[in-house]
């Protein structure tokens, strides 16, 4: 999947996140989130298309008051109303990136994750990888193709 982000889907992503603001400039869109309770905030940036090097991509970016993460040529999106949360993917055949943020104002980020990983059996992991791999599962409806570069059906 890879899909530009328009008005509507910035309007889905920014309720699920319960944004206390949301702006639309002319090349991105800009997204506010507070967490009062846990004096946390965040900035969700979204770039439909940029240049990135010598290509175009869609960029996110992410601000808190210590974190800058930044996930380049993102391919899709999911949306999960139940976790408050919202999965910016980046594929590549071989791997997956992640950007995940959340409603109480707080985002993990994941990088260069085997593919396998998502569909493994998540008991034969270890803590530190399982995590990576649940995160990321949530997306693998949308992705476009498999290990070997085949389309999904």
């Amino acid at each position: 999947m890879s899909k530009s982000l328009e008005k509507n889907d910035i309007e889905k992503i920014a309720s699920v996140l319960g944004a206390v603001k949301v702006n639309y400039d002319a090349d991105h869109f800009r997204i506010k989130v507070d967490n009062k309770e846990e004096k946390r905030s965040l900035v969700l940036e979204v770039y439909p298309e940029t240049q990135l090097g010598k290509e175009r991509g869609m960029l996110v970016v992410v601000y808190t008051g210590n974190v800058h993460l930044q996930l380049h040529n993102c391919t899709g999106y999911v949306v999960s109303d139940e976790l408050g949360e919202v999965t910016f993917i980046a594929e590549t055949p071989e791997r997956l990136s992640g950007l995940v943020v959340e409603r109480g104002a707080s985002c993990s980020s994941y990088s260069a994750i085997n593919r396998e990983l998502i569909s493994s059996d998540f008991t034969q992991l270890g803590v530190e990888v399982m995590l990576s791999g649940v995160a990321l599962s949530l997306a693998e409806e949308i992705l476009s193709s498999d290990k070997d570069g085949k389309k999904k059906k």
